[in-house]
């Protein structure tokens, strides 16, 4: 069995953050949107976490992923309300659409 090590979770955090950014710049739905924002957000997780296990640093790694995840969280209900909103307005979650809401 191969062990795991710090390239491995390098490689999958990678992984995350090109899906991530894909979806971001491909989807039109606001929903699938913040869901690339998300696998952004979990890649850099992975990269605290496997920077505080394999690295010098203590806890760093898992206090800045409570951070991330509460920010996350935080964002997560800022969008939902800006994506109930544009609904509201013009019956769709395109973000094609979100140029109304400044009026």
């Amino acid at each position: 069995m191969i062990p795991v090590g710090l390239p491995h979770f390098l490689v999958l955090s990678a992984v995350l953050f090109v899906l991530g950014i894909f979806t971001m710049l491909t989807r039109k739905n606001a929903i699938a949107v913040l869901m690339g924002i998300e696998l952004i957000l979990n890649a850099a997780n992975i990269n605290f976490v496997a920077f505080t296990r394999y690295g010098a640093v203590n806890f760093g790694g898992q206090m800045a992923a409570i951070f991330v995840i509460v920010i996350a969280a935080c964002e997560a209900a800022v969008a939902l309300a800006i994506v109930l909103n544009l609904y509201r307005r013009s019956q769709t979650i395109s973000v094609t659409e979100a140029n109304k809401l400044h009026d």
